[in-house]
């Protein structure tokens, strides 16, 4: 299967890497006929702060691809294996946002060790010094 690349630009100026809609030269992202729908979309997203930037794309895509198979647009096996892979890229996120929340955590965890550690060897030299 020969996927072509996006004819869109990327903000910072690059070319899009992404792969086009079918029979069309632009990605979701770029293609002009979905503009509206992704102006929409990103004022959701916008209000929701997602904790990934990806999981709103992703979500208004799935979006899209669900009023497409429901208005005919899209074939409906076509639009499930594009689910599964969402959900694959879902679960990607995810695991990679508790990998990242995780070791938030830890950092915070061995600061109030030290912190901890350090009050608690203050304290000794402080009895110490009133034993002498």
């Amino acid at each position: 299967m020969n996927v072509s690349t996006c004819a869109g630009v990327k903000t910072k100026g690059g070319r899009c890497t992404a792969p086009t809609l079918p029979g069309q030269e632009w990605c979701y992202g770029h293609h002009p006929d979905y503009a509206e729908k992704r102006r929409r979309f990103a004022s959701r997203s916008h209000k929701t702060r997602s904790a990934s930037p990806e999981i709103g794309l992703i979500k208004a895509k799935l979006t899209t691809l669900a009023e497409d198979v429901i208005e005919g647009n899209v074939d409906r096996s076509n639009a499930a294996v594009s689910s599964q892979v969402y959900n694959v890229l879902l679960r990607a996120i995810s695991v990679e946002l508790k990998i990242k929340e995780t070791g938030e955590l830890e950092a915070q965890v061995e600061e109030l060790r030290e912190m901890v550690s350090r009050d608690n060897d203050k304290q000794r030299r402080s009895a110490f010094s009133w034993g002498a």
